[in-house]
């Protein structure tokens, strides 16, 4: 009898946790919904508008060649996008990767973008919410749905974010560098320096390009990496990116990783298959 109450209690301990698991899981993903659909009511679509030849004229020979390429022109100007994936993400160079999948918005009229990552490690639930909006960003890592392992704030990450967004529009959202926010510096036939604006915040990057016309490799020196004591150090970030497709009409790359280019040497820490693009969505695309 006393090993049955034992084994009953260790059952009801078990379904108790599990029930707090859910409950921070649904947390922080309710929190990311909240956040997207406050943000299609503040950015709802409007007239869509065309991308001709005239408005890529002013940008250097090789994006010029990239946004023919990717199929932009004669495409209407992306307003809104949604983006998922499914990644293996690394802790170290030694590590295992993270089985995660994650689901992504972006807002382009007044930049914003949402990131939700689900991840799970030895059975444990990692949840991963970046926020960006309104030229403030956030960052929650929460472990075993209960508990917040990282949460970051302020100027340093609100800059890393912004090359994020900068990285998005151009990989992903390729018809957005025509923006009033983005301008250019040529540097030579297969590349270009891109510098992105939002408000205070002014970041920077270098585009590299194949003779095919893909962009395969964005460099910036204006990210910053999270160490383990939950501090931002400031590294080279680049994403090389391949094996491009079409999603609705535009060719985006569907492998890329993120790298970052340490002195004492270059850490993966992340690559990422691309599942699903869609572009212009309305609110109603969410339920």
């Amino acid at each position: 009898m006393k090993q049955a109450n034992i084994n009953h209690r260790m059952t009801e301990i078990w379904r108790i946790s599990l029930c707090f698991l859910c409950l921070g899981c649904q947390t922080i993903q309710s929190s990311f919904e909240s956040k997207v659909e406050s943000e299609f009511k503040k950015q709802p679509l409007f007239g869509l508008t065309i991308v001709t030849e005239s408005d890529i004229r002013h940008m250097p020979t090789p994006v010029q060649k990239y946004l023919r390429y990717t199929g932009v022109i004669g495409k209407p100007k992306v307003q809104n996008i949604r983006i998922t994936f499914d990644e293996l993400m690394y802790q170290n160079s030694n590590s295992k990767p993270m089985v995660s999948s994650s689901d992504q918005y972006n807002f382009l009229k007044h930049p914003a973008r949402y990131f939700f990552m689900k991840a799970n490690k030895m059975g444990i639930p990692f949840r991963v919410l970046h926020s960006y909006s309104e030229e403030k960003a956030t960052m929650v890592v929460r472990v075993a749905s209960l508990f917040d392992v990282v949460n970051l704030s302020g100027e340093e990450l609100s800059i890393a974010e912004t090359v994020t967004v900068l990285n998005d529009l151009c990989l992903f959202i390729p018809s957005a560098l025509i923006d009033q926010k983005i301008t250019w510096d040529p540097v030579d036939r297969l590349s270009a320096k891109v510098i992105y604006q939002n408000g205070k915040y002014k970041v920077s990057a270098f585009l590299y390009f194949n003779e095919k016309g893909e962009l395969v490799k964005f460099v910036s020196e204006d990210r910053s990496a999270l160490q383990d004591d939950g501090s931002l150090r400031k590294l080279r970030w680049t994403t090389p990116v391949r094996d491009y497709k079409e999603f609705n009409g535009i060719k985006v790359p569907t492998y890329g990783e993120a790298i970052w280019n340490d002195p004492a040497g270059d850490f993966i820490y992340g690559k990422f298959f691309l599942k699903s693009v869609e572009y212009n969505l309305k609110e109603q695309n969410l339920k």
